[in-house]
């Protein structure tokens, strides 16, 4: 290795939550950082970006905070940024009517809780709602779980773990409070970029790392720049790549070239999934669901129609508005990305969908804002899911290698995946390891 390349402390591979949390933890104990980002921007899989003439983020990947989330409402706290309830009305489309959605919530949380009792290891979340196919009391339980599943968790039930979504989901997942950082993610990712670049860490962008080699206490980074092929050493590297591009085979394009390659990982690799979403925000002249019905709909928070191209909507609340963003993950975005049909136009059809003959919505848009996370050259899909036997492979994935390779991210937090909260508790968690080691 030559004496020319630059040396530092540690190289963190990826400026999302993650990586940024990891790297400002390391840089106030006057560690040198270099965190390297492919893309244009910081953020990974959290992309906020200003509306004209909103007063309003429109996020096109992360949005929500979910249930307690210290670590999230504790980096909010130090950005000076409110988090503000996002609540609402849970409305769902039957007969043609909007009505409140309640049938078969208490069925669907006693399935979950019978997860416990299954005599099996492991079963995929539709195997195990074959038991109940039968059971009409049950329809509305099972129409829901698999709902869920696609759009909360952008899951296939056919490979998704029902014992870890059943521990999600009963251990707080579901119905433990949905909020918002006012003025969106981007705020405190940016908090973590200043108190990066005030100690002794950088950030360098339009960093696309094509190889690692590595050995004890020594790593080298090789990638390329639009003003050619750079080269990077560290003692140590934290890898925060998402699990899409881990699990990526050697050779293909957007992969890592790991050298030795990442063979002891390779069982946690198969034991995560990695699921699509396509995320539509749509800008209208003014806020029409206000006023439909007698203002039916004025405190509605989400809005479901399972038939539609995109089966989930929510509005901005508390915020009020004019902005809906239609939602769709799982098999049913990957079908949809495939399909060849007219994205935002099958958003919109979704709206109409929910509001009927009582308003065009089409002639009330104004802009629509679009991002296929499946797409993204450098996610190639939206967050990570356990697959069916994968229990205990995001702990495993998150150990160290050789106190030199280090791993962080959503997919790698033991208590859940998928969420802002476990990659900020993750990139928390590796800084830790890092300094202890």
């Amino acid at each position: 290795m030559s004496e020319a390349i630059p040396l530092y402390d540690t190289v963190i591979i990826g400026a999302g939550a993650a990586g940024l949390a990891a790297a400002a933890q390391l840089a106030r104990a006057q560690c040198s950082v270099l965190v390297l980002e492919a893309r244009t921007r910081i953020g990974g899989r959290i992309f906020t970006r200003a509306a004209p003439a909103l007063p309003f983020p429109i996020e096109l990947g992360a949005e929500f905070i979910h249930g307690s989330a210290p670590a999230t409402f504790a980096l909010a706290q130090e950005a000076g940024a409110a988090v503000v309830d996002a609540g609402g009305t849970r409305l769902a489309l039957r007969e043609g009517r909007l009505s409140s959605r309640d049938s078969g919530w208490a069925e669907l949380q006693a399935l979950m809780h019978a997860v416990n009792a299954m005599h099996e290891p492991d079963l995929s979340i539709e195997a195990y709602l074959e038991r109940y196919a039968r059971d009409p009391a049950m329809q509305p339980a099972v129409a829901q779980i698999r709902m869920l599943a696609e759009g909360f968790d952008a899951a296939d039930p056919h490979q998704a773990s029902v014992r870890a979504i059943a521990r999600e989901w009963t251990g707080g997942g579901l119905g433990g409070g949905q909020y918002r950082p006012a003025g969106g993610y981007g705020v405190l990712l940016e908090s973590l970029h200043r108190t990066l670049e005030s100690t002794r860490g950088r950030v360098e962008l339009e960093s696309i790392v094509r190889a690692v080699s590595w050995s004890r206490g020594a790593v080298e980074v090789q990638g390329l720049r639009p003003n050619g092929v750079f080269r990077v050493r560290a003692r140590r590297a934290l890898v925060t790549l998402p699990l899409s591009i881990l699990k990526l085979p050697e050779g293909s394009s957007g992969a890592v070239r790991f050298d030795p390659p990442l063979t002891a990982k390779a069982s946690a690799l198969r034991g995560l999934a990695f699921g699509p979403v396509i995320k539509v925000v749509l800008q209208f002249r003014r806020a029409f669901w206000e006023s439909l019905e007698e203002q039916a709909f004025a405190d509605a928070g989400f809005l479901f129609a399972e038939e539609a191209p995109f089966r989930t909507t929510w509005t901005a609340l508390p915020y009020r508005v004019p902005i809906l963003t239609s939602w769709v993950g799982g098999p049913r975005a990957a079908r949809l990305a495939a399909s060849g049909r007219d994205v935002p136009g099958a958003a919109v059809e979704s709206v109409q969908r929910l509001f009927g003959s009582s308003v065009d919505v089409h002639r009330e848009l104004v802009a629509t804002h679009l991002h296929d996370w499946q797409a993204d050259p450098f996610s190639r899909g939206a967050y990570s899911y356990v697959a069916v036997g994968g229990l205990g492979a995001a702990t495993e994935l998150a150990v160290p290698l050789d106190d030199t390779l280090y791993f962080a991210g959503e997919a790698t937090h033991h208590e859940e995946t998928g969420t802002v909260e476990a990659a900020l508790r993750s990139g928390l968690h590796a800084a830790r390891l890092l300094l202890e080691g």
